[in-house]
């Protein structure tokens, strides 16, 4: 029988605060689709001044935010944007930038840090000249921090020298940022600094922050005009939700402080998977509050036999391939969390739970 459950599968499991229910059953509300809800609009301007933009938009997922950032840019059919080929927004997004907004994606490879090489996304830009076999180049999409890479940053010398290609070429930067915040405290520069170069953000408030629900898309005031309509277009316009911008409120104001928490704990985590044979970490990826890791080839037991193992214990675990598997630290994972975690490793490869295992 389970006594104790560690999900570590996302950090998107996390449950809301009790400060963030209390806010949620006293939030000021109004019809946000008449653009009256006054909570909704004091958290688009709060997260909108954080990153240094104009203006911010609140929308259902980070998703929707990143669709409606690409379709703003690409507003003609037949566009293209250029984005990594581990990226988000290419293999986990359902493809709704082609599927509904007609763009064309124009994927480049990912280095292992989550950056793409300059020159090649230079390469990548079509040339005006062949506009009529080309699609036209419109739009450059990062990711930051980068998930597939394992939640390692982009730095901001690195996102600047993408921003000031974009501009040279006539082109828009958008950045998603579904953990940014992560990406800032990792890095010790200011997340307004880190997007500065960026048209577009969108900011996930429900992964690492921990709020129940939603994103804030921020650029321009013009570009927000814009994402508004195809908010709505996307089925995206909700009424009263002033009651989930409250929640989201309490995360930005009180766990962005516990971010480098998070970091810390996934290091001291990674560090003792490490250890054990038969498990195999890249430790000096680990940068933010993801680590991946792989059973090892020929150990004594398989990941499928692993992970149902952990299952039995409590300890939840994302699978990622016939080998590999994911962790994701949040603030509502404890120091004793990862030291039972480890322990329940350490029983599945031995037989004997480590001494600090509790």
């Amino acid at each position: 029988m389970v006594t104790r459950t560690v999900d570590l599968r996302s950090d998107t499991v996390t449950k809301p605060t009790e400060a963030m229910r209390a806010a949620m059953a006293t939030a000021e509300v109004d019809d946000d689709v008449l653009g009256a809800d006054p909570t909704a609009v004091r958290l688009e301007s709060e997260v909108a001044k954080i990153m240094g933009k104009e203006a911010g938009l609140f929308v259902p997922s980070g998703t929707m935010g990143n669709l409606i950032s690409v379709l703003v840019h690409c507003d003609i059919r037949g566009s293209e944007v250029i984005l990594g080929n581990n990226s988000h927004i290419h293999i986990y997004e359902n493809g709704g930038i082609s599927t509904i907004g007609g763009v064309h994606p124009r994927p480049v490879n990912n280095n292992v840090d989550g950056t793409i090489d300059i020159n090649l996304i230079e390469a990548a830009i079509r040339d005006p000249r062949g506009e009529l076999v080309y699609p036209t180049t419109r739009l450059i999409c990062l990711e930051n921090s980068h998930a597939n890479s394992g939640g390692r940053c982009l730095s901001v010398e690195y996102t600047d020298r993408v921003g000031e290609l974009a501009k040279k070429h006539g082109l828009k930067l958008h950045i998603d940022g579904a953990r940014i915040f992560n990406a800032s405290v990792a890095l010790g520069v200011p997340v307004h600094r880190l997007v500065q170069p960026a048209d577009s953000v969108s900011v996930c408030l429900s992964k690492g922050l921990g709020a129940p629900v939603g994103s804030v898309i921020v650029g321009s005031k013009s570009f927000i005009t814009k994402a508004r309509r195809l908010r709505k277009t996307l089925g995206g316009g909700m009424r009263q939700i002033g009651f989930i911008c409250a929640a989201a409120f309490v995360a930005v104001k009180e766990n962005i402080a516990k971010l480098e928490g998070d970091h810390k704990k996934a290091n001291l985590l990674a560090e003792g998977l490490n250890q054990i044979d038969g498990l195999r970490v890249n430790v000096a990826a680990v940068e933010t509050n993801i680590i991946y890791f792989d059973v090892v080839e020929g150990s004594k037991i398989t990941a499928e036999k692993l992970y149902k193992n952990l299952e039995e214990h409590g300890v939840l675990v994302m699978p990622e391939g016939p080998s590999r598997m994911r962790i994701v630290l949040h603030h509502q994972i404890s120091s004793s969390d990862v030291q039972y975690t480890l322990s329940c490793f350490q029983q599945a490869f031995t037989g004997e739970p480590e001494e600090n295992g509790n």
